[in-house]
């Protein structure tokens, strides 16, 4: 089975089993779909059922079924949540799950300038990690005046307009 990560419990709420979930998404309102959720520990992907959801702010707070004490979740704390890749929502057009981006091929000025190693997401936009080929890192944002395109189906992201982003 194929697993997405879709965030990261990052602490208790109350007493009665409730988590915070700091999403890895744009709409967090997309936890609504959900009936289960995995969590990670020591690599072993334990199944959790949603009772209930709630949002307060940026994060999402979720009551598991037949968990109703916070010592339950304690173990949670800091851990990756998952779906299964199967229930994944379909997304907008030129949206993208980062699992799909990652690892790409950048391609700038019609040669593989490296590749894609992480993104992370800040107020305005994305910021892509781009392993240059001299392994060399670079931050550059994912904005309409850099990501030119991107194929998911070849793993590319053709980019340009970098300049003043790394010295040659």
């Amino acid at each position: 089975m194929n697993y997405l990560e879709i965030g990261q419990i990052v602490n208790t709420q109350g007493l009665k089993g409730e988590v915070r979930i700091y999403p890895f998404t744009n709409d967090s309102k997309r936890f609504n779909d959900f009936k289960k959720i995995y969590v990670d520990i020591d690599n072993n992907k334990i199944k959790l059922f949603i009772e209930n959801i709630r949002y307060y702010k940026n994060l999402v707070i979720v009551k598991f079924k037949n968990i109703d004490d916070i010592n339950l979740v304690e173990q949670y704390k800091g851990k990756y949540i998952f779906i299964d890749e199967e229930d994944k929502l379909n997304l907008p057009q030129n949206t993208y799950y980062i699992s799909d981006l990652l690892n790409s091929k950048v391609i700038y000025n019609d040669e593989v300038f490296g590749i894609l190693v992480d993104i992370y997401n800040v107020q305005s936009n994305d910021v892509y990690v781009i392993k240059k080929n001299d392994n060399k890192q670079i931050v550059i944002p994912a904005n309409e005046d850099i990501i030119q395109s991107i194929d998911i189906n070849k793993k590319e992201i053709i980019i340009d307009n970098i300049e003043g982003y790394y010295e040659n």
